[in-house]
């Protein structure tokens, strides 16, 4: 099986704080913020809810991609969300 690299976005509800991130187990890390096991910026504001990812072969394009979206205006984030998932869903379930 072919490895694959996610990039995420969670928040804690729709328009919420927004945390980008890069895992290659999404449901692992996922759980890990929901479950408030990873230290810093998504556990302090309580950013749980899984809104949208991506997936990628190549860890270095999937690295890069992170990168990018961290430097983008709020608005393009809250658009690249809304156009996977309008109804701002928690996608955890989904991807389990």
């Amino acid at each position: 099986m072919e490895k694959q690299y996610f990039v995420y976005l969670i928040t804690n509800q729709p328009y919420g704080t927004l945390y980008i991130g890069v895992t290659n187990i999404l449901a692992r890390r996922v759980y890990e913020h929901r479950e408030g096991l990873v230290e810093g910026f998504s556990k302090d504001r309580g950013l749980s809810r899984l809104v949208w990812y991506e997936v990628h072969q190549d860890v270095n394009e999937a690295i890069a991609r992170e990168k990018r979206i961290k430097k983008w205006h709020r608005d393009w984030k809250i658009n690249l969300i809304q156009a996977m998932n309008p109804e701002w869903n928690d996608l955890y379930d989904s991807i389990g």
